[in-house]
């Protein structure tokens, strides 16, 4: 089967039956794990390298984001497609969740003055760990929301 009919039988087939919490989970874990590995290096390399907080969270914005999309383009590519096609489902399936993660992750970050902490501060690792659990909580709903309507998520499940 081609795949943009392989793929629209595959959306439709996940939303028909709604999506499950598990699922969501899933996704939301997916997300969880390049944003918290660009999320980390970015906040202990502007941290180390003594960078203001809006350099440090800038560049551990833009890594969460990197190493998120990463996760998709690398498994989509895998499954065949071209890298115009791996970018586009990459980014379908990926931006929404990761705004919204980076969102709650560093409003977490941020309210608990964690910036100004140092890397052998407790409160450092507290608050960035704190935030992804918290993110992740804020995140799953999310996911299955846009699951259940064939958005976000959805997209990569027809290349697996």
């Amino acid at each position: 089967m081609e795949h943009s009919r392989h793929h629209d039988h595959a959306v439709r087939d996940h939303t028909a039956h709604g999506t499950t919490w598990r699922t969501a989970a899933r996704a939301t874990l997916h997300c969880l794990t390049g944003c918290a590995i660009g999320e980390i290096l970015g906040m202990a390399i502007g941290t180390a390298l003594l960078w203001g907080n809006a350099s440090t969270m800038i560049l551990a914005i833009a890594l969460a984001f990197g190493f998120g999309y990463s996760f998709t383009l690398f498994a989509v590519r895998r499954a065949g497609l071209g890298w115009k096609a791996a970018i586009k489902v990459a980014l379908a399936a990926d931006t929404v969740s990761i705004a919204v993660m980076e969102l709650v992750d560093n409003g977490i970050i941020a309210a608990t003055g964690a910036m100004d902490a140092h890397l052998t501060d407790a409160l450092f690792w507290s608050s960035l760990l704190g935030g992804f659990v918290v993110a992740s909580l804020v995140t799953t709903p999310v996911n299955k929301w846009m699951i259940d309507r064939g958005k976000g998520h959805a997209v990569v499940h027809a290349y697996h």
